[in-house]
């Protein structure tokens, strides 16, 4: 049976699968560190996830930025890529 919308899959697979639950526009927010330590957060108190905290947050970043794409501005995808950075330093995998 074919979906509604093909094109929102990103937001079916967030929604369904054994992702983590992330606070609201939380790749929004400006600051690097403050998206990481969220991220952080929401993956430690998941009991949806199935691999290690700093996995699953590592890849809802990765998941977020791959997703937006090109709709990504320079600025936005610098941000999102300094939280990867900011992410591992949170779980001393620098």
């Amino acid at each position: 049976m074919p979906r509604k919308d093909p094109h929102r899959w990103s937001a079916h697979v967030n929604e369904t699968s054994d992702a983590m639950d992330l606070k609201p526009d939380v790749f929004k927010q400006d600051d690097p560190t403050a998206i990481a330590r969220s991220l952080k957060r929401s993956a430690e108190h998941s009991d949806r996830r199935k691999a290690s905290p700093f996995r699953s947050a590592m890849s809802m970043l990765t998941f977020y930025i791959n997703r937006a794409g090109h709709n990504l501005s320079a600025r936005r995808r610098k941000k999102l890529e300094a939280a990867k950075d900011a992410l591992r330093h949170e779980f001393k995998r620098d």
